[in-house]
């Protein structure tokens, strides 16, 4: 399940190889190299960088006629060399498929999906962004005319602030934290 706390199922999306049709008859790509590219932060189509956070989970796909041996290699060793860029906690949070029919123009490709907590970057700037315009009143009148409340918009910008420290809490969190939960959760007899 790529969504380990039902708050925290925003995604990052990438794709690879980015490039030209017309470019990519003259570059020969190997698996490791879209692998590489697949997790690279330019290929991200949210506007964050996956390295100011830590990742959850992730799927990847990818498709054309390729060793599903050695895309978990490339895989595994991709993680390894970022260890600290995934949760502890979690384990084998990355999972991959591989279908073997090519796309249209292409040997093959790959696809991204990162539930990482890096995301709060996005939300983070959405939230500055909102309030410097609610501190100013912008644009509210359009809503109070169709019946929305202020405060209506001061929970809204409270839910995402709070969406920010969660992420940021499970970002932060290490194995001890979750054996301490449960250990908690035994003492007081709640197995719920």
């Amino acid at each position: 399940n790529m969504v380990p706390f039902p708050r925290l199922h925003f995604f990052m999306s990438g794709n690879a190889p980015l490039s030209s049709l017309k470019l990519e008859n003259y570059k020969l790509m190997s698996v490791g190299e879209l692998t590489k590219e697949l997790f690279d932060a330019k290929n991200m189509m949210v506007a964050c960088d996956p390295r100011h956070g830590k990742y959850l989970t992730v799927a990847t796909i990818f498709r054309g006629e390729l060793s599903l041996k050695e895309i978990d290699d490339h895989i595994i060793n991709i993680h390894n060399n970022n260890l600290p860029y995934y949760v502890e906690w979690i384990p084998n949070n990355i999972k991959t498929a591989l279908c073997d029919i090519p796309p249209n123009g292409l040997k093959m490709s790959g696809t991204f999906i990162g539930n990482t907590t890096a995301i709060q970057g996005l939300f983070q700037r959405i939230v500055d962004q909102f309030c410097s315009m609610f501190r100013r009143k912008a644009f509210l009148h359009w809503y109070m005319v169709e019946g929305m409340d202020e405060l209506e918009f001061n929970e809204a910008g409270a839910n995402v602030e709070d969406l920010i420290c969660e992420y940021q809490q499970y970002q932060e969190a290490t194995v001890d934290d979750t054996v301490e939960y449960f250990n908690a959760d035994e003492a007081k007899g709640d197995f719920s």
